[in-house]
Order: C-alpha cells, then structure tokens, then sequence
C-alpha cells in the first residue's frame, strides 16, 4: 500500500466516522466521546481475540473467517479514528514505531 491509499483509508475512515456522529447525535443527543470511542475500540479488540480463537479452533463459533476479517480492519478503523481525536498523525507515528522497532532489531 502506497502513502496516497493510506491517505485514502484515513480519509474514508473519518468521513464514516462523522456519519457514525451525526446518528449518536440523532439517538443521544450528542456525540460519543473519545473515552466511548476507546472502550468501543477496546471490544471490537476482544471480539477480534474471539474470533482469532475461533479461527484456530480453540472457540467454536461460524463464519470466523468472515467476522474475523471485519473485526480486523474495524480494529484499524479505530486506530485511524482514536488517533485523529487525540491529535496524533497515525502515518507519522507508524513510521516512527516502525523505524525505533527496526533499528531495536538491528
């Protein structure tokens, strides 16, 4: 994946990230909070964990490798939106984590 698809993917991910507001607001009355937004993120990770098992056997359950696949890039989908709310460019950070880990490796 080039920088131009990255881009892409984040800007996608955003606009569905307001369309997801706009129906909070319409439910609740306003929008969730970056706290919502993190423990939503945190059992979309779990159900991703639920689904890894069920892939490898360890927890029955069907169409793991339907769900597990969603559940996977739903997971990134909240990485690019969690880090959009706090204020932090997640290409930049990748790159920063990728180049320290690499050089750790070294």
């Amino acid at each position: 994946m080039n920088q131009n698809n990255l881009d892409i993917i984040i800007e996608r991910s955003l606009e569905i990230r307001e369309k997801y507001h706009q129906l909070e607001i319409r439910q609740n009355g306003q929008e969730w909070t970056v706290e919502q937004d993190a423990l939503a993120f945190l059992t979309d990770a779990g159900l991703a964990g639920r689904n890894i098992m069920s892939h490898e056997k360890t927890w029955s359950k069907s169409n793991s490798a339907e769900e597990l696949e969603h559940k996977l890039a739903e997971n990134i989908w909240w990485l690019i939106i969690l880090s959009d709310r706090t204020g932090i460019d997640i290409k930049e950070a990748l790159d920063k984590f990728l180049t320290k880990t690499e050089n750790i490796l070294k």
